[in-house]
């Protein structure tokens, strides 16, 4: 047997190594990927086209949740999030070593875009799998906060990327990180990696699987029995998320671009800023797995959409009103997004049976992804330049209207 704390180590670090990894990417594509894979169009069309680029993971992460989610329902838990790991962490080294366009021209952003797919791929199978780690050892009352650990990877991720940026800047100049410093939190992420691999090994299958192996009730190709018996329920699980996604990087890489290039606050002030949100972020995670298992999972979603859509009306007065507003909209915002964010894994991973969960709840998950992530930034920035900071609120109330509707056609047991 797994003990408790070996179980939730294994979920956070390993969730933790993957976002570390994706959002060092997301900050890098605010901050330097612009100049130098983009050099020749102008400040808004070069920013664009790297958030374009952050947006290819997305799309490949559904393609990694049918992959990794086949393996991991047929082969194990275990042995699958080792594998997730290393693909999403060899790709990101590899972006490290990458030349740029001013040494091999077009070829550098296709070998860039090459990589963030090979990141979003791993992380499909990633976040799953962890989740179920956490969830299938939960012992009886208590899986929502077991569901929550390797939710707090997110936060923790965000916060060491943020953090490490923010280090480099203090002891070197924009020129230089824009020249080499920028390569160091992509090459280092080798060492999280490593230590992913050894707690992740030490670990053997959860219960559930196994009692799943013991009675032969394993499916021959998991992905083809999720959509012939589960459609209902990855179509409403998909939009369950939608209000969790478009908030998160809304109040992450949009709003570090919009300080950065609208604000034009200096860089450090603008990591300060996310390095904020990451903690108010966290805290607020712990909190909301500990009433999800006392008031229920859907009652306490149901509250933090309302919540989100009466946020949406007020982002864009605090979006416009100075520097001191902005530290308030992340509070809030990140205050809201522990609060979704503890219970969305749980809740994913709840309507499927044992034998199909990894897939289902990564798909599930995954094409929230899409839908609410993939290019939320991009839509945040568009809408801003065109229309105004107050079509990026409607945006953002749209999206939990949606969210809203899904969760109250959602049983109690599909949340």
């Amino acid at each position: 047997m797994n003990s408790p704390a070996r179980v939730l180590t294994a979920s956070l670090v390993g969730t933790t190594i993957e976002f570390f990894d994706f959002y060092v990417y997301a900050t890098a594509a605010v901050l330097v990927f612009p100049a130098l894979f983009f050099p020749n169009s102008d400040p808004t069309t070069a920013l664009l086209a790297s958030f374009a680029t952050f947006s290819i993971a997305f799309f490949a992460r559904p393609l990694g949740a049918v992959v990794f989610g086949h393996f991991g329902d047929r082969i194990g838990r275990k042995t699958t999030l080792v594998a997730a790991l290393l693909t999403m962490g060899i790709s990101t080294v590899i972006i490290g070593l990458l030349p740029t366009y001013e040494t091999i021209g077009v070829a550098a952003p296709l070998l860039l875009a090459l990589c963030r797919f090979g990141q979003g791929f791993g992380l499909g199978g990633e976040w799953g799998g962890a989740v179920l780690l956490a969830t299938e050892n939960a012992p009886p009352g208590k899986r929502t906060w077991y569901g929550m650990f390797p939710q707090l990877g997110a936060p923790v991720g965000l916060f060491l990327s943020s953090g490490v940026f923010w280090i480099l800047l203090h002891f070197m100049s924009q020129e230089a990180l824009l020249s080499w410093g920028w390569r160091i939190p992509f090459i280092a992420s080798i060492l999280l990696i490593a230590v992913g691999l050894w707690v992740r090994l030490s670990i053997t299958e959860t219960p559930a699987f196994q009692k799943t192996i013991d009675k032969q009730e394993r499916v021959e190709i998991p992905v083809v029995e999720l959509f012939r018996t589960h459609k209902r329920s990855l179509a409403l699980g998909t939009f369950v998320a939608l209000a969790t996604f478009v908030l998160f990087y809304i109040g992450s890489a949009y709003l570090l671009s919009y300080n950065v290039k609208i604000l034009k606050m200096p860089f450090l002030d603008a990591l300060e800023v996310q390095l904020l949100g990451s903690i108010v972020f966290g805290i607020f995670i712990p909190i909301v797995g500990k009433l999800g298992d006392r008031y229920g999972r859907r009652e306490m979603l149901i509250v933090t959409t309302v919540l989100i859509g009466l946020f949406s009306f007020v982002l864009p007065a605090l979006m416009t009103n100075g520097e001191g507003m902005i530290f308030l909209f992340v509070v809030l915002a990140m205050v809201l997004m522990g609060m979704t964010y503890g219970l969305i894994g749980t809740a994913l991973a709840a309507p499927f049976p044992t034998a199909v969960r990894y897939t289902g709840s990564s798909i599930t998950f995954n094409l929230a992804g899409i839908f609410g992530a993939s290019l939320a930034p991009y839509i945040a920035t568009y809408l801003q330049a065109n229309y105004g900071m107050a079509y990026v609120g409607y945006y953002l109330g749209i999206a939990a209207v949606i969210t809203l509707v899904c969760i109250l056609l959602s049983g109690k047991d599909e949340v």
